[in-house]
This record gives C-alpha cells, structure tokens and sequence, in this order.
C-alpha cells in the first residue's frame, strides 16, 4: 500500500475515538453512516461534473476528496484500503467480462 494510504488509514482510525468536536471525519463517524454516506456521493457528482467540464486539475481535486471520503467510509465499516487493493490484486489479469459474469453465479 502507498505510504500515504497507510498514513491516513491510520488517522482515520485514530479519530474514531477523538472528540467530534475537535476533528472533521470524527464529526462525520459521531453523525453515523447516513452522513457519511450523502458525503460519498456528493463527493462522486462532483467528480463526474468535473469530468464533464474537462478540467483536469479540478477533476483531480474532486477524486481526492472522493477517495478520502471513501477512506472514511472504509474506516467506519471496520475495513480498510488493504482490503480494496487485495481485492484489485485478485481482479488483476482477469477478464472484466468473466469477473463480471463470475458474480452473478
């Protein structure tokens, strides 16, 4: 994992126990999954219209906050950005169409 996952995987966890006063993601985990969620997918429209608009910089900007909240998310859910790459190393090589098809079985 790269060091700065790493790095805010382990703030994250940290702030599950800090004063919801005193940080903004432990803000988020004292207002439950709903909240986090709704920031997940305002976080995700602002990267699709960022795309849209075609500037790079921006969309960039969009995806970052995309993924850390995504990171929050993970975090909340007791798991953490090891899981999602354990799960794209198992994908790697494979066909999308025969992942795809494996699901639905």
């Amino acid at each position: 994992m790269s060091d700065i996952l790493k790095q805010l995987a382990e703030v994250l966890e940290a702030r599950k126990t800090a004063d919801p006063n005193s940080s903004y993601v432990a803000g988020l985990y004292a207002k439950g999954l709903d909240a986090i969620l709704k920031k997940v997918g305002e976080e995700a429209t602002e990267a699709v219209v960022a795309a849209k608009g075609g500037d790079q910089q921006q969309l960039v900007y969009e995806l970052a906050d995309l993924w850390f909240h995504t990171l929050v998310l993970l975090a909340q859910q007791g798991l953490g950005p090891d899981d999602v790459l354990k799960e794209l190393d198992r994908r790697f090589g494979l066909s999308g169409l025969a992942e795809k098809a494996a699901r639905k079985g």
